[in-house]
């Protein structure tokens, strides 16, 4: 079997071989090539594609496998539809394991222009330099010692152990997406990019293609990953499907496929521990899938990650661990947040650092030698091997590779050997040999470079010289050569075999440098940048300055023009369109004093103007033209044909032209904004080529210089002259353009990445010159435009360089073993270098520039000379403020009377008025400009503080004895946080299971607690039954009236309801007694029952006697309780810091408070002083006691006094930081000076004080100086008193008394001092002592503190593995405990059915005796009966849906006779059961024979309810059985779960023995003595507290005692048991006597034994009295009926007797009226009979009459027959009323 992808590799290779017809680019080509291919499928298979399944709103897609077998199918001729065809079964083909594709058929070829003669080998890659290091995963390990890598089209294999790379092409052309490898390294995918690009899998190590996936994606592959097992692969695409496809690879068959995101989707991975689900993450989102299979197939459902209340962040990377957790949850859960901001930072377990400035993106896994190594990709360009196993022999990171990282900006060639110079944003310039294909030196900056060049020989004979510029816009000139020719130093080994020396570093601009271009001749070198300014310097041994130029925008290139041209000049290509031509500048003509700009240098200006509309137009113009030709030609070529055929011109009938209507002419357009040139070069003088961006792209423009130069750059519109249509580039401009050194290829570096060379047949570029072009994609299509693009000094090799970070070398038509042939050499270094020192380096990016510098040099000596003169004012300033000073010293020294007043020595009061204003308003500046950095001082002040003071809740304070040297200090204590008391309130307990007994307690409990509701919710029921049933009643006889028949009812239930109430008392006394009975028999003990007590006493006693194992005994089984893990021990840690702090917290309080103590009593002291002090100037000092001194608070006493400030010690500080400035200069004097000035004009105001502050501290001597006078005055007139005469006797005995009580003041006072300081004094050694004992206790915490330390961080090591088999343990007693429910379940429901079955066998005999009794005695049918009842049917199954009855009844009729005609036939076959069960016999009661067939019904009802039962019941126990054995599994794994975990717990016991604990012992506590000394080695010895060891003997007299006790307890109980045995004979023989008695009774009351409880609960038959009162109530009912229909009837009798008198009277009026007639008549016959003959007899007219008369007489008489005989039915019970018979008679005729 042969797979479609080698029809299309062969339509490939086709179509590659036919492109020489026409001329198609490869990505035109390619998509060709894949329509043909899809051009060659089956309608049908289209069809089938154009039903793709669109996506829905969960983003699920259906399996697309049948789809692709449907697609193979060949299309099918036409046929007849046949009547009867069977559906083909589709036969799912398989790819041969052994099938490989034809890489040469798959991979991509140069295009070349057809029958253009370019040979198709014209480049060939040579080598690879560079690393795509900023693309996703770009870095997969095949091997230890193979690396897989992207590098634009080419997928590149790098051999670590021989440094050689091996090359495979994309085979779309489009460039590659993702690489990732298989699980068993033995396959790798490629993922590729273009339209409908391929998914490659490529067999390792043979690199053959083995499996190309095709559909997967619109554009371009983002992300692809095998799962665990390699049977599968999940692809994601990027923009614009973003489509997730999970393959079946082996088959190519696509197995699942949804749409992953709306946005870019960076990654996609399988679960390692489950295949069926997967993740992806990208921008702003995170989504996890799981194939779930549905009704209509297999789907794949994802869930979108939540972020709560983080903000959406881009998700680059994640890692699933196995348990399917990132984090300990429980770790984050109890995490404090420190700040708003809800971020946390995690411990981390490990940590390696790998090295300065690494930003590692992709880490990849290989074993090597069975040892993990991991592979990672740098961001910053290089590829590391690190080892992470943390173990003590880890290996340190490992560099393997280094190259450039991002984009390269700039590439240049030497010119006389094989080696480039690169640079990029990387901040790094590199030198690369491509013959010998390694990076030879480097050199790293501070900031990236831009554009480099290499000097040529003209500059540089040793062609060493590299320029390169910046993006600080500083240029830095760089000298290459080979250390090995450096003289031979001891201690420098030369190994390398290049170096680089920076040789001079100079700024010519502000902004990134573009452009560098040396002058033709070498003389000048210029320089371009985004500033707009082209600097030119003069080429020297040192490159000195010249001047700039401004040009209109941004240099994009700069060139000079060649040798050719008479004159030298530079084109500079600026971004924005214009171009500008200036002559090479001459040295010596600018003068740059005050400035580098060159003002005079003739400039001129091209201003691109677009010509591209009006080309495209000519163009459609010449196409119509060529078009009408055409046909204007095939119209004569008919004409001609007509003739031939022997028409003439008249006979030829022309077709008729379809006039077509033709579209209008492409508009003239211009865009406003002039398109970027992108590079360009000189043809002619004044004349250049320009190749142009985004709307003029796609050509190359011949341009010259106007020679009206009028206009400003910015106005012109200058068109090019002539053209050349470049193919294909109308959205792939040119980049850069280059050409080899004799002028016949030009070598053109384009947009997409790729390399176009046009072979020239002259050396001058014009449009017949150019005849076709070689063009192959080496760089990316996307990102990889073409930076740089050079051919080596001989034109044997090309190097060109991308964006995308690539490097490529190619052969020129070279022969293949060219490495054996040429060699590079690096330039010797020159003649003294190694004795020059190092040029200085231009670090700080904020640098002036060499015009800024200049511009400063120039603001600096005007600021200089500015700052001189404001110096010399101020020293005048200062000679009058002094001498002012002087003037007021004067005046001060003259006497009060002269002193002139200080406002009479202003001069204008204004003045100062304007001036304090003046000082105030400049104040508010200040601050207002101050407040912004005092606020932030401020703050940084207070962060300091809380940072360094914040948590501190005590500092160390030291109090001092008053007369002694005692001192006691406090601890300095942090404060602790609230989680700490927190934990040590709520201690949680440690992770621990709970035992077989828990459960099981646990279980009984559950049931009493549910056996405990039921009950509760019955008698609630209960209760609300019997609630209702009153008002129920109530209503009911509120409804009925009392009737007699009511009442007779209502007494009838009165009585059955007290018979039914005292049955159910009597049986609710026997049930009760029965429960009784039953709780007394379950508190029976069993035989082998044993008191809990006992149990726990012996329990007890086996933990606490016997041999005990210590904790270092191999067999010590740790207690339940005792068991401590990481959380028991942190909660131990945190009560121990807690217990410290609040000790010591307490402490300080104390000696806090001993502080304010001191405080107090030197307050106290100081008064009492003050006091001695008032009392002593009234005594003679002969009599003066000596004052004891008052004791001052020493600076550590008050610790915080050294935190406070005020603005004396600012003041103060400032001061000393400006004496230090001062020391620490060296400048002179003057400068100093001016940096100080006056107060009021300058800085410095400490140095002079201003006039203000003058005034204010002589205001304060003032003051001082009036205190001193008043205090002087005050004094003074003592010496002037007049002498006092002799004191009486009564005035010296006064003054004796006076003299005797101060004395005894004086004393108590000095007392009270001496008092106070003694009791503080003891105070404080009294404190000081209960601090020494705190502090042994503190020690000994601490020592605690380590040790348990030291144990939680052993016991965190045990943590993860003893969690796992708790977890374990856990899990298999749930699913024991689960298990064992199940079974108790089980035996529950086999109860429940063997009780229904119990009752189903009851209702069976019920039934039976049903039959028995309604057979009665001595029936003759009773054995057919019999027979019938017991005569097995087969009965068809009863509807389960009842809806469906109606309709289904015929269906059911005929089903029954087919069950009947089946019965009968399975009857038949029995010859002893012959009968027709069917018919009724001859003289049976047929209702019996109906009653028969319906309890038959009933049986056969009952008897398969019980074999349902019975089924129920085995099915249930096979459940139990099954369930039985998987609980002794489960206890066996229990068992052996616990055991292990048991083992594990000894082994962390042994660790924790292995600590060592420290114990302080003084000497008279260590007994442990041999010969009267203490052992050298005491590890045997037993450290044991004097209690436990006083306890442990007193409780050897306490075990005496209860082994006494017990004893006497064991007789006792001895005793009691003898007695309670014969007590209970006795009671079995008094109840079997009791027995007989009552039976006895019984046959004498009854005749035979009964069941007294029976009889006790005998009650009426409430069935029965139910029917009775039923029946009552309808005789009732009827009853009443009854007499509503006799009122009736007696209505109607009283409405028939009025109709009765009323037809009697209209009946009398009629017999009157019938006499009067008659009277008439006679009367009338008598006077007829007097008249004529013709009136004799009698008339017609009275005939009738009469007639008439006597038929309605008749007609009443029927009438009132009618309503008798209805009276009689009516009187009757039972009768009906029918209507009156219609009578013959009409009585409306009658009337009418």
């Amino acid at each position: 079997m042969e797979p479609k992808g080698e029809h299309e590799a062969k339509d490939a290779k086709d179509q590659n071989e036919s492109s020489r017809e026409g001329k198609r680019t490869p990505s035109e080509e390619q998509k060709e090539g894949t329509k043909k291919v899809v051009g060659e499928k089956s309608p049908s298979t289209e069809a089938e594609e154009g039903e793709k399944p669109a996506e829905d709103d969960e983003g699920e897609w259906s399996s697309g496998s049948e789809k692709e077998e449907e697609e193979e199918q060949p299309p099918e001729p036409e046929k007849l539809p046949e009547p009867v065809k069977k559906k083909k079964v589709k036969v799912e083909k398989k790819i041969s394991e052994n099938f490989y594709y034809n890489y040469e058929e798959l991979c991509t070829f140069p295009f070349v222009t057809p029958d253009s003669g370019i040979p198709l080998n014209m480049l060939s890659l040579l080598h690879s330099f560079g690393y795509d290091c900023t693309r996703r995963a770009n870095l997969q390990v095949l091997d230890s010692h193979t690396l897989l890598y992207i590098a634009g089209n080419q997928l590149v294999l790098l051999n670590l152990k021989w440094k050689t790379q091996t090359y495979l092409r994309s085979t779309c052309g489009g460039g590659i997406g993702v690489i990732t490898a298989h699980p068993n390294k033995t396959y790798f995918a490629v993922g590729e990019k273009g339209w409908k690009p391929n998914m490659v899998i490529y067999e390792y190590p043979s690199l053959r293609p083995y499996r190309i996936l095709r559909g997967g994606t619109e554009e371009a592959y983002a992300f692809a990953d095998f799962n665990r097992s390699g049977t599968l692969i999940a692809t994601v695409g990027s923009s614009p499907d973003y489509m997730l496809t999970v393959w079946d690879w082996k088959q190519e068959n696509i197995v699942l496929r949804s749409k992953a995101f709306s946005q870019d989707v960076y990654r996609v991975t399988f679960s390692p521990e489950n295949e069926e689900q997967l993740t992806t993450s990208g921008s702003g989102h995170i989504k996890f899938w799981k194939m779930a299979l549905t009704f209509t197939g297999l789907k794949l459902q994802g869930a979108l990650g939540r972020f709560g209340k983080t903000a959406l962040t881009d998700i680059e990377g994640y890692v699933e661990l196995p348990d399917g957790k990132v984090w300990d949850f429980e770790t984050i859960d109890t995490a404090d947040i420190v700040d708003d901001t809800g971020l946390i930072e995690m411990e981390h377990m490990n940590e390696l650092l790998v090295g300065k400035n690494v930003n590692l993106s992709c880490m990849v896994k290989i074993h090597e030698r069975g040892e993990p190594y991991w592979y990672a990709q740098d961001f910053n360009g290089a590829i590391w091997k690190l080892d992470l196993s943390f173990s003590n022999v880890t290996h340190d990171p490992e560099c393997l590779f280094n190259f450039h990282s991002g984009k390269i900006k700039a590439i240049c060639v030497s010119p006389v050997t094989y080696i480039m110079a690169t640079t990029a944003l990387d901040r790094s310039v590199r030198i690369y040999d491509f013959i010998g294909n390694v990076q030879l030196a480097e050199m790293k900056f501070k900031q990236g470079g831009t554009a480099m060049i290499w000097a040529p020989t003209v500059v540089n004979p040793k062609r060493g010289i590299i320029v390169v510029g910046f993006q600080d816009g500083v240029v830095r000139i760089i000298e290459l050569y080979n250390p090995k020719g450096l003289p031979v130093i001891s201690g420098r080994d030369n190994v390398a075999d290049a170096a680089f020396r920076l040789k001079q570093a100079f700024k010519p601009h502000t902004t990134i440098v573009t452009a560098l271009a040396y002058e033709r001749n070498g003389e000048v070198l210029a320089t371009g940048s985004n500033d707009k300014t082209v600097f030119f310097f003069n080429v020297e041994d040192k490159y000195e300055p010249i001047g700039f130029i401004s040009v209109p925008g941004p240099v994009q290139a700069l060139q000079w023009s060649p040798l050719s041209h008479l004159e030298s000049k530079l084109l500079i290509l600026c971004k924005n369109g214009i171009v500008v031509q200036v002559p090479a500048p001459n040295p010596g003509n600018y003068d740059a004093a005050s400035t580098y700009k060159i003002k005079d240098l003739p400039t001129e200006y091209f201003r691109f103007w677009s010509i591209k509309s009006r080309i495209l137009r000519e163009e459609e113009i010449q196409r119509r033209e060529k078009v009408k030709i055409e046909k204007e030609k095939a119209k004569q070529r008919w004409i001609k044909q007509q003739l031939d055929q022997g028409k003439t011109m008249e006979e030829i009938e022309f077709p008729e032209e379809e006039t077509v209507e033709e579209e209008p002419l492409p508009e003239i357009f211009v865009p406003q904004t002039p398109s970027p040139v992108l590079c360009g070069f000189y043809s002619q003088p004044g004349k250049f080529w320009l190749s142009m961006g985004e709307y003029d792209s796609g050509f190359l423009f011949h341009c010259a210089f106007s020679l009206q130069q009028q206009k400003e750059p910015e106005t012109r519109q200058d068109e090019p002259f002539d053209f050349i249509h470049i193919e294909n580039a109308d959205d792939n401009p040119i980049r850069q353009i280059t050409f080899c050194s004799t002028g016949l290829l030009m070598l053109c570096g384009m947009q997409n990445g790729a390399v176009r060379i046009y072979p020239l047949h002259q050396k001058e570029l014009s449009a017949d010159n150019v005849a076709g072009y070689w063009s192959y994609n080496l760089h990316d299509n996307n990102y990889g435009q073409i930076q740089g693009i050079c051919p080596s000094f001989d034109d044997r090799f090309l190097v060109t360089c991308g964006a995308d970070g690539n490097i490529f070398t190619y052969n020129i038509l070279s022969a293949e073993e060219i490495k054996k042939v040429l060699k590079t050499k690096v330039p010797s270094p020159r003649r003294g270098l190694d004795r020059e020192k190092a040029a200085e380096d231009i670090e700080d990016p904020s640098a002036y520039s060499i015009e800024n510098a200049k511009q400063k040099r120039e603001h600096d000596y005007i600021m200089r000379a500015a700052e001189q003169k404001k110096f010399l004012k101020r020293q005048e300033l200062i000679t009058l403020r002094h001498e002012f000073q002087d003037l007021l010293q004067m005046n001060r020294e003259l006497p009060a009377h002269m002193q002139l007043h200080r406002s009479q020595f202003e001069l204008d009061r204004r003045i100062r008025a304007e001036m304090d204003r003046k000082t105030a308003r400049k104040i508010r500046l200040v601050l207002k400009e101050l407040a912004w950095e005092q606020e932030k001082h401020r703050i940084g002040l207070q962060k300091v503080q809380n940072r360094f003071r914040g948590n501190l809740e005590y500092d160390t304070i030291v109090v001092c004895a008053m007369r002694s040297n005692h001192r006691i200090s406090t601890y300095r204590l942090l404060a602790i946080s609230e989680n700490l008391y927190k934990s040590r309130k709520q201690s949680q307990a440690g992770k621990r299971r709970q035992s077989k007994f828990d459960w099981k307690g646990k279980e009984v409990e559950q049931r009493r607690e549910s056996q405990k509701d039921l009950r509760a919710k019955f008698s609630t029921q209960t209760t609300v039954t019997s609630d209702e049933e009153p008002d129920t009643e109530r209503v009911h006889r509120r409804s009925h009236p009392h009737t007699v028949a009511s009442r007779i009812v209502e007494n009838r239930m009165e009585k059955l309801r007290k018979i039914i109430e005292k049955a159910d008392k009597a049986r609710a006394k026997i049930q009760q007694r029965k429960n009784e009975w039953d709780e007394l028999f379950k508190s029976k003990p069993s035989d082998n029952y044993e008191d809990p007590q006992d149990v726990e006493n012996i329990k007890q006693a086996q933990e606490n006697m016997g041999d005990f194992k210590l904790k270092t005994a191999t067999n010590y089984k740790i207690p339940e309780h005792m068991r401590m893990n990481a959380d028991k021990k942190t909660n131990q840690l945190a009560s121990l810091e807690v217990a410290i702090h609040d000790k010591k917290l307490s402490m300080n309080k104390w000696i806090v408070s001993l502080r304010d103590l001191k405080v107090a009593i030197i307050e106290e002291i100081q008064c009492v002083v003050q006091e001695l002090k008032t009392i002593q100037i009234s005594l003679h000092p002969s009599k003066h006691l000596p004052v004891p001194p008052i004791p001052q608070l020493l600076p550590e006493e008050t610790p915080e006094k050294h935190f406070q400030y005020d603005g004396e010690l600012l003041m103060k500080f400032k001061q000393e930081l400006e004496d230090r400035a001062k020391l620490d200069e060296t400048v002179p004097v003057a400068p100093s000076a001016e940096a100080g000035g006056l107060g009021g004009f300058g800085g410095g105001f400490l140095h002079a004080p201003s006039t203000k502050d003058i005034e204010i501290i002589m205001r304060g001597t003032s003051l001082k100086s009036m205190k001193m006078a008043s205090g002087t005055t005050t004094v003074s007139p003592k010496s002037f008193e007049i002498e006092a005469a002799e004191p009486t006797e009564l005035e010296l005995e006064i003054a004796n008394r006076e003299e005797i009580r101060n004395l005894h003041m004086q004393e108590i006072l000095i007392k009270r001092i001496h008092e106070l300081m003694i009791t503080f004094d003891a105070e404080l050694r009294l404190l000081r002592h209960q601090k020494l004992k705190l502090d042994i206790l503190m020690k000994t915490a601490d020592l605690r503190h380590i040790t348990w330390f030291q144990e939680l961080l052993l016991l965190k090591n045990f943590e993860k593995h003893e969690d796992i088999l708790q977890e374990r343990v856990n899990s298999l007693a749930s699913e024991e405990e689960e298990m064992q429910h199940k079974l108790n379940s089980y035996l529950a429901q086999i109860e429940d059915k063997k009780a229904e079955i119990v009752k189903l066998q009851e209702r069976e005999k019920a039934l039976y005796a049903t039959f028995q009794a309604s057979l009665g005695e001595n029936n003759k049918f009773a054995g057919f009966l019999t027979k019938v009842l017991k005569k097995r049917i087969k009965r068809v199954k009863k509807k389960e849906v009842e809806g469906e009855g109606d309709d289904d009844e015929e269906s059911e009729e005929e089903s029954d006779e087919e069950s009947d005609l089946e019965s009968d036939e399975e009857e038949s076959g029995s010859e002893d059961e012959v009968f027709d069960d069917t018919v009724c016999p001859k003289n049976c009661d047929e209702a019996l024979f109906e009653n028969t067939l319906q309890l038959r019904e009933k049986r056969l009802d009952i008897e398969e309810a019980l074999v349902e039962e019975k089924k129920t019941i085995e099915n249930v126990k096979k459940e139990y059985e099954v369930l039985a054995k998987k609980v002794k599994v489960v206890a066996a794994s229990l068992d052996a779960a616990d055991w292990e975990l048991e083992a594990y717990q000894r082994e962390k016991q042994q660790k924790l023995n292995e600590l060592h604990v420290v114990v302080p012992l003084k000497l008279h506590q260590v007994e442990y003595i041999s010969n009267g000394e203490i052992p050298p080695d005491v590890s045997q010895a037993l450290v044991f507290t004097n209690q436990s060891l006083v306890n442990l003997q007193q409780r050897i007299m306490v075990l005496q005692q209860e082994k006494l006790e017990q004893r006497e307890l064991y007789k006792k109980a001895r005793e009691q048991h003898k007695q309670l045995i014969r007590d209970r004979r006795e009671m079995v023989l008094k109840i079997d006597r009791l027995e007989e008695k009552c039976n006895q009774l019984m046959m004498m009351k009854f005749g035979r034994i009964v069941n007294l409880e029976a009889l006790q609960t005998l009650s009426v038959n409430t069935n029965l009295e139910e029917l009775k009162m039923k029946m009552m109530e309808k005789e009732q009912a009827h009853a009443m009926e009854i007499k509503k229909w006799e009122d009736k009837i007696l209505e109607l009798r009283q409405q028939l007797m009025m109709v009765t008198k009323e037809n009697t009277s209209k009946l009398k009026q009629m017999n009157t009226f019938c006499m009067e007639k008659m009277k008439l008549e006679i009367k009338l016959d008598a006077l007829q009979n007097n008249l004529g003959a013709e009136f004799q007899g009698p008339r017609k007219a009275d005939i009738e009459e009469k007639e008439k008369l006597i038929a309605l007489v008749q007609l009443q008489a029927q009438e009132a027959e009618v309503l008798k005989e209805e009276i009689t039915i009516l009187s009757r019970k039972d009768g009906r009323i029918f209507p009156p018979s219609q009578s013959v008679y009409q009585p409306d005729g009658i009337l009418d």
